[in-house]
């Protein structure tokens, strides 16, 4: 297999693509110490980026006034010796702290490294994270964190399947009954029932749920269109001593939606040229239905998409361009060049292209789709933890995924609290949450934050943001 473009280089040629920026891009006024690439959105509001040596990592923090456009970039604590992973598979944890694991490549050699790492943003380290027992090589594995908060991952070269418990960080091995085929190269969706969705990459177009509960994966019938893209690589590529790959090509993220459907999204029918196609799973009724194709022979394999506040998604097609998703219409975006990385809790996206950029989107969200707070503590004092109830604090989906590897999942709940005297805004870290569900309805769910020592004193409100979009504000008074 040709070396996947390294995610630095890629953003570069969809720059050079050609297509003018509209005003709804803003370029960061400040930039990051080493160029930006994949990026995690942390619970305490700031956001950590990989940089473009891969072994080193910045923190964006907003200013005071919840501004990313004109916060301020830091190196923060570089990866364990000897691991420099591109490709791997990644998410946030619930108590706040960000894994990564394996890599396609490793210190830019083509190598399904095992190797993985744990961040933890307050005492700023990495901290190696060994593989599951018997797992010599991972590479770009799907994976996705469990409602119960246990991350998923899946062997890329066959039908394995492990938990990593966040508490204790070991892994366990679970069942894979009833997998249709190997994980290679899939995109995992989590749903609002708790199982995870995948459309099959070596049997498309062939699509399947997993089950945690009964730790058995159920067949979900064909996409109808097939959204993978035949390799054109043939025969065997090695790895380790006695590895053999057989790569059965790449897809495009896959996003559920506000209404509960999964807009799924193909790479290129023609080795991975266009046109791509789309499908829509529909939950309530258990079936496919074609979507658009994508325009001027384009698609979205291997690429980045993120669910807008407003409800449509944004994907990256690999010509550069980008498409919104209305729900019907699959339309292209005055924006282009630029790979939308992870919704912020402005609503605005993280973007990359030659440098950091805002991306700004029209529109705004329903209010049904907001959290909803049900019981808050009146007063708080800095440096102490609270917890806050409600609604609906994950948000309506993980609002990323790319076509396998980089999840950079944010159905989580963030806590802002601005100073009602200076507007000021302050972000408590969150963790612990009692979901990690999506969707969740008018279950009670919950989460707790800790005041910020360096929060401004007196009268204050305070929201909980799930995927860019607020709840109404609460008074608080921090003392």
């Amino acid at each position: 297999m040709p070396k996947k473009l390294s995610l630095a280089i890629l953003i570069l040629l969809l720059s050079a693509s050609g297509v003018l920026h509209a005003q709804t891009l803003q370029t960061l006024v400040h930039q990051p110490p080493d160029g930006i690439g994949i990026s995690f959105l942390l619970t305490d509001g700031t956001v950590i980026t990989q940089g473009n040596g891969e072994s080193d990592w910045a923190m964006l923090t907003p200013d005071n006034k919840g501004s990313y456009l004109n916060g301020t970039w830091k190196s923060i604590a570089s990866l364990p010796s000897g691991y420099v992973p591109d490709a791997f598979a990644s998410a946030v944890l619930a108590d706040g702290r960000v894994i990564i694991e394996g890599g396609e490549y490793n210190n830019n050699q083509f190598a399904f490294t095992n190797l993985g790492a744990v961040y933890d943003p307050v005492k700023n380290t990495w901290t190696a994270q060994k593989p599951p027992a018997g797992w010599g090589f991972i590479g770009d594995s799907p994976s996705a964190v469990l409602p119960n908060g246990k991350f998923l991952l899946g062997s890329k070269f066959d039908k394995r399947d492990a938990e990593l418990d966040p508490t204790t960080l070991t892994w366990t091995s679970v069942s894979s009954a009833g997998k249709f085929d190997r994980n290679a190269e899939e995109g995992w969706t989590l749903m609002p029932d708790g199982t995870v969705l995948t459309y099959d990459v070596t049997k498309a177009p062939h699509a399947e749920k997993y089950d945690s509960t009964q730790q058995k994966w159920i067949s979900l019938g064909s996409t109808i269109v097939d959204l993978h893209s035949p390799t054109t690589v043939q025969g065997c590529i090695p790895y380790g001593k006695t590895g053999c790959y057989y790569p059965p090509g790449e897809v495009g993220p896959g996003i559920l939606r506000p209404d509960g459907t999964v807009l799924a999204t193909g790479s290129g029918s023609n080795g991975g040229n266009g046109p791509g196609h789309t499908s829509v799973y529909n939950p309530a009724t258990g079936k496919w239905t074609p979507g658009p194709d994508f325009p001027n022979d384009d698609n979205a394999g291997d690429s980045f998409a993120v669910l807008l506040p407003n409800g449509n998604v944004l994907v990256l097609g690999v010509s550069g361009a980008l498409y919104e998703y209305d729900g019907t219409k699959l339309s292209i975006d005055p924006v282009g060049g630029v790979s939308p990385i992870l919704v912020l809790p402005t609503g605005q996206v993280l973007a990359a292209g030659f440098s950091a950029e805002v991306y700004n989107p029209k529109g705004t969200y329903q209010q049904a789709w907001a959290p909803v707070i049900t019981a808050s503590p009146k007063s708080v004092t800095r440096g102490s933890t609270y917890k806050i109830s409600g609604q609906q604090f994950n948000g309506l989906s993980q609002a990323a995924a790319f076509g396998d590897e980089y999840q950079t999942a944010t159905n989580y709940p963030l806590v802002r609290i601005t100073n009602k005297a200076s507007h000021h805004v302050f972000y408590a870290k969150t963790h612990d949450h009692s979901t990690m569900g999506v969707a969740t309805g008018k279950a009670i769910v919950s989460t707790n934050f800790d005041v910020p020592a360096g929060a401004e004193t007196g009268a204050s409100t305070l929201v909980v943001v799930a995927n860019g979009i607020p709840s109404k504000a609460v008074n608080v008074t921090v003392n």
